[in-house]
């Protein structure tokens, strides 16, 4: 299964047939096993990654780090379920630091960012602050390398 997953993680895109070469199994054997996977709730789902700067997209990617109030009894789960089920959320992170949750909001204009920070997220009762990062360029994702090597050809001088 660990094999099967990180095949899966690398190239959602393998046929079942590839996959079982690999593996050294039956094709039916690999569906079978990414159907027990995918109703188990293991597999989450499939994406491509796209590199935003080579697109005509002329949206941010903002990193929001939240402090907040756990409840008693909840702990944070009550405060990042709330968060999760906003729509402009993509991701939500439990962290050790200066701050308790990290929250990834994709594909959204920066006055669209700015908004649902001020008046959806900060205006949460359990809220005390948010620290809004924006990412600038990205480099790698998800293991995928997002830039091509530029060749120097500045020539060198020695005196």
């Amino acid at each position: 299964m660990e094999k099967l997953l990180e095949l899966l993680e690398k190239n959602p895109r393998l046929s079942n047939a590839e996959i079982a070469v690999m593996l050294g199994t039956s094709e039916a054997e690999v569906a079978k096993e990414i159907a027990t996977l995918e109703n188990s709730g293991i597999i989450k789902g499939y994406r491509a990654i796209i590199d935003k700067d080579k697109t005509e997209n002329q949206t941010v990617t903002a990193l929001i780090e939240i402090q907040v109030h756990p409840k008693y009894d909840h702990g944070f789960e009550e405060i990042a379920e709330k968060i999760s089920n906003f729509s402009e959320v993509e991701s939500v992170y439990l962290m050790s630091g200066g701050y308790d949750l990290c929250v990834l909001v994709n594909n959204k204009t920066f006055q669209e960012v700015a908004m649902f920070v001020a008046k959806r997220l900060s205006t949460l009762e359990d809220v005390i602050s948010t620290k809004t990062n924006f990412i600038l360029k990205r480099y790698k994702e998800q293991d995928v390398i997002l830039f091509e090597s530029q060749k120097d050809d500045r020539r060198k001088i020695s005196l």
